[in-house]
């Protein structure tokens, strides 16, 4: 009996076992089959052909045909409003036009080389026989600006540029000038750059800059009389994005979505791009790396678990302020309330000494328990509690949805043409992608996820930085300025009365036009120093006396 009992004991280990290996076989093929998968994604998807997927272009559309294209051979059901898509316009600001042109003595100026009209002048053509040196009525005057730049220097905390020409535009108008033309007579570095993103009211005149090339070649004898004809035209101009969504859904009564961005920096046009080359930028890990993730979980959740919705959702516009997420947002292609949103940028290049940060940590106080029973013991990991983040996951924050975001670190090759299908570490993304989805089955059994609010990072707390306002931008903005979503508590800027919707357009001197200006403005000031800080509410233009 103890014979027989022995040996069926050990075929039923024999048994196990046998199984035991035949699993880890086909997880192994398993594996193997989703590497060769994501390869395949982020070759495409970062090849030269999608010339670097930038927000409005062919590649992008070829990149939007690829994605829908996986998502019908899968059998994936569409999610957007036009079959898997739904389009947005994106405000590209105030051009001139190919139709603008300077003529001086009978010399047709380069446009963009040796000149060009500012954004915020006045649109029509005059013409003249005007002298540099005097100012006529009837006639365009001439401006050296390099007595302001002088002041400017004297007073960094004085009036700014922008303010200067404003004004002497206005007083030109007044003493009845047709133009006003701008010129440095000390070449140096330009200090006048075109800013499309400045739409506010045109100046009265029209207003055109001489870079150093025009004013070098035209202007250099300031006693001389010359025959000026000159058009300016200007348009607003739009272009169009595309998100792709899919979805999965069991009639369950919560719903996740699963989201990554598949837009980049094309040639650099948009001048995000950090080598100052215009050639193009692959975006391998930001983030056809993402990208190719959404497209693999979606084919995992096909198989289950069935408690729960999924919505796949490729955003555009990310790299140009969130705009396709917060376009979801604001314009949802579907009524299924939302339970969390998890966002995947940038993690195609894991580093066990960076490790995987995982952010979001802090928006549901579920996080920390399913995490702690998930978590993998091959990836080194991080939390950041924060839900806030220039990612599309900031977007489902701000509207009070749990987020998790997992993001393999920077790198070398971010934002740059070296950012290349090669460098991704393929087993490492396997390993995110297995970790995500047991987050996703983890879930699936505890319903409403509740939401918390979470600290925002502080804006200022690098070394360059001693003073903060303690505003939270909104990078989704594609207006002039910089426009926040809101106040940390405590901090100068709820002191002082701002609020969400405000746009922040002058710190001391310096004009804002974005995040980057902002950050350059407030890099130069120091705990205690007083300067004034002008804000757009609506219409109404707002001064604030402020102490850092």
């Amino acid at each position: 009996m103890l014979r027989l009992l022995a040996l069926v004991f050990a075929l039923c280990t024999l048994s196990v076992s046998a199984q035991t290996r035949k699993q880890k076989r086909e997880m192994a093929r398993a594996d193997e089959a989703l590497i060769a998968r994501l390869q395949q994604h982020i070759q495409i998807l970062a090849s030269d052909s999608l010339e670097g997927r930038r927000t409005g272009t062919a590649g992008e559309q070829k990149a939007m045909r690829y994605l829908i294209q996986q998502y019908q051979e899968m059998g994936v059901a569409a999610a957007g409003d036009d079959g898997y898509v739904q389009s947005f316009s994106i405000f590209e600001g105030r051009h001139y036009t190919n139709s603008t042109y300077l003529v001086i003595e009978s010399d047709t100026l380069i446009l963009g080389n040796e000149y060009f009209p500012l954004s915020f002048s006045h649109a029509g053509a005059f013409k003249g026989d005007p002298s540099i040196a005097l100012r006529e009525s009837d006639q365009p005057w001439f401006r050296d600006i390099q007595p302001w730049l002088e002041e400017i220097q004297k007073n960094p905390h004085g009036t700014d540029l922008s303010t200067l020409i404003r004004n002497e535009a206005k007083k030109a108008f007044q003493k009845k000038a047709t133009a006003l033309i701008l010129f440095n007579s000390k070449n140096g570095q330009e200090v006048i750059t075109y800013n499309p993103a400045d739409t506010t009211q045109a100046a009265p005149i029209p207003i055109i800059y001489m870079t150093n090339n025009g004013y070098n070649k035209h202007l250099k004898d300031e006693t001389a009389t010359i025959e000026v004809i000159a058009s300016i035209e200007m348009e607003l101009k739009f272009r169009k994005g595309y998100n792709v969504l899919a979805q999965i859904n069991n009639n369950a009564t919560q719903t996740v979505v699963i989201g990554a961005h598949y837009d980049h920096l094309g040639y650099g046009e948009d001048k995000n791009s950090l080598d100052g080359t215009n050639g193009i930028h692959n975006g391998a890990d930001d983030n056809a790396s993402g990208t190719a993730a959404v497209l693999e979980l979606a084919r995992l959740l096909q198989k289950g678990p069935t408690n729960q919705n999924y919505i796949l959702m490729h955003f555009s516009g990310e790299e140009l302020g969130l705009l396709g997420s917060k376009y979801w947002i604001q314009n949802p292609t579907t009524q299924q309330p939302i339970n969390y949103m998890i966002n995947m940028d940038m993690i195609g290049r894991y580093d066990p000494v960076k490790k995987l940060t995982i952010g979001g940590y802090g928006t549901s106080p579920i996080w920390k328990e399913v995490l702690d029973k998930v978590a993998k013991r091959e990836l080194a990991i991080q939390f950041d509690s924060t839900g806030s983040g220039p990612s599309d996951h900031a977007s489902f924050y701000r509207n009070g949805t749990p987020v998790l975001f997992f993001f393999t670190g920077s790198h070398a090759d971010y934002h740059k043409t070296t950012d290349d299908w090669e460098k991704i570490q393929y087993k490492a993304q396997k390993d995110i992608i297995r970790l995500i989805f047991d987050v996703i089955s983890e879930t699936g059994t505890r319903g409403k996820l509740p939401f918390t609010a979470t600290r925002e990072p502080q804006m200022g707390r690098s070394a360059r930085f001693t003073v903060s306002l303690g505003v939270i931008p909104d990078y989704s903005f594609s207006g002039s300025g910089m426009k926040i979503e809101g106040v940390s508590p405590g901090k100068l800027a709820e002191q002082i009365g701002l609020k969400a919707g405000d746009v922040l357009i002058k710190l001391g001197n310096q004009s804002l036009v974005d995040v980057n200006s902002y950050m350059q403005a407030l890099s130069q000031f120091k705990k205690g120093e007083q300067t004034k800080l002008v804000v757009l509410r609506g219409k109404e233009e707002l001064v604030f006396d402020i102490t850092f």
